[in-house]
């Protein structure tokens, strides 16, 4: 049985100089994405700071229930972070008729180290407010506040035009008519049309103003996906119920694939929620064990579409177990070259740094008790892993002990390639969409 408790306000008229009152809170990874959601994403501890002494006004009971923040002037002396403990303490300074008070405030360490002390102006409530709820409420927000954001840069953008190939399954060609109907893909469906009707039939779908184009099992569906990106018929290329390899090995063919002179590889887009900005983890899916010279193209691929998803300058880390180069660990010395390539202007548009740990690529904590002075250590928006085994286990270790989704997109073919899992919820599978739909909006208006 679920315990319960009542949370009642004080007005304004029961309100006397010199009352405290103090809440102890230890923050989760669920507390980040929660605080994220209302306050922004927590830089400096700043809006953490914020929303926990809003947390603690209008949850509290000082004034509690029906408060409203005026004004707030804070002094930060330390950085709130996930895992923390701290303890929010107000105390009421002064009461200005007909509903102001102001509250001298303060948030401590467990410790007793000080984050941040000042002051808060509100308006106290005036009336009683009682609100009963759980005694630990399970909190739910939106579990996919950046994929959200990132679907509604798509608003207004012409839907790309998109050979779905071998969407034989509910899960795959649920996902084309999902994106088709959210105006980010015109979808092509390419594979064996009885099994293309089936599965429609199946999961109840209407493809009737859909094209179909024929073709008599996946490895054919396959290539007549590719040769219709060849032929100029389509913008982007959407893996359906088929294996990837049978896909990748006709985008890789020299005389009639997709390549490029820059190395193709993959990126994933994570929206992890203990993390205060989007993640790119490349690459996880395609190069087993990238040379220096594909590593190169792998990290300016991943930072051309960073670009395009509004990070204009971002920072990149290049992975290893440990930070300093040695001779024994071959992705320390790569990644110690490809800053000094990025130096020379070999990879450009990032902000380069490793070797880095990945403790010390994402924790600015890490990376300060460590003493690593760096403008890329404890905010990477890039994390570019040594090899395809490390990647795809650090994504999967996401997904499933972190709760993160990831959207994936292959890079440095002719146009974007949209590479999901049949395993992906339907979400990560319209992010993947909204990504390539604006890797497609980039290339129909280059800068000039």
């Amino acid at each position: 049985m679920t315990a319960h408790l009542t949370i009642e306000n004080r007005t304004f008229a029961e309100i006397a100089v010199g009352d405290t009152a103090s809440q102890s809170r230890t923050l989760s990874p669920r507390d980040a994405e929660l605080l994220a959601a209302l306050v922004g994403p927590p830089g400096a501890g700043q809006p953490w700071a914020a929303a926990l002494l809003i947390a603690m006004l209008a949850g509290g009971r000082l004034p509690g229930p029906g408060t409203v923040p005026v004004s707030a002037e804070l002094r930060f002396s330390g950085i709130i972070r996930p895992g923390m403990t701290t303890e929010t303490r107000l105390v009421v300074r002064q009461k200005t008729e007909p509903d102001l008070v102001l509250l001298d405030c303060s948030i401590r360490a467990a410790d007793g180290q000080s984050l941040a002390e000042g002051s808060i102006l509100v308006r106290a409530p005036v009336k009683r407010i009682s609100i009963a709820c759980a005694e630990s409420p399970e909190i739910r927000i939106n579990e996919h506040l950046r994929y959200d954001q990132l679907i509604a840069r798509c608003a207004g953008l012409k839907p790309a035009v998109t050979a779905v190939v071998h969407p034989c399954d509910a899960a795959s060609l649920g996902a084309a008519v999902e994106a088709a109907e959210a105006g980010l893909i015109t979808p092509i469906l390419v594979g064996p049309e009885a099994k293309i009707r089936a599965a429609a039939q199946l999961a109840g779908l209407d493809i009737a103003k859909y094209r179909l184009v024929p073709a008599p099992h996946s490895h054919a569906a396959a290539a007549e996906g590719v040769a219709l990106a060849r032929r100029g018929e389509v913008e982007a290329v959407m893996k359906g119920s088929l294996h990837t390899d049978e896909l990748m090995h006709e985008v890789m063919l020299d005389d009639t694939g997709l390549k490029t002179e820059r190395r193709i590889s993959h990126v994933y887009l994570f929206d992890v929620a203990a993390y205060p900005r989007p993640l790119l983890i490349t690459d996880a899916a395609i190069n087993i064990l990238p040379s220096l010279a594909d590593k190169r193209d792998i990290c300016q691929n991943a930072i051309e579409l960073a670009h395009v998803i509004g990070i204009q300058k971002p920072k990149v880390a290049i992975l290893s177990a440990v930070e300093t180069v040695s001779a024994r660990l071959p992705s320390t010395v790569d990644a110690a070259a490809l800053c000094k390539m990025a130096d020379r202007g070999q990879i450009t548009g990032g902000i380069l740094d490793g070797p880095l740990a990945f403790d010390n690529a994402v924790s600015l904590e890490a990376a300060r008790t460590k003493g690593i002075v760096s403008p890329v250590a404890g905010q990477a928006d890039i994390l570019v892993v040594p090899d395809l085994e490390s990647g795809n286990m650090l994504a999967k270790q996401l997904t499933f002990f972190g709760g993160a989704d990831g959207a994936g997109i292959v890079l440095g073919a002719r146009l974007p390639i949209i590479l999901t899992s049949r395993a992906d919820p339907p979400r990560t599978r319209i992010a993947s969409c909204a990504i390539a739909l604006l890797m497609v909006e980039a290339r129909r208006h280059p800068a000039a």
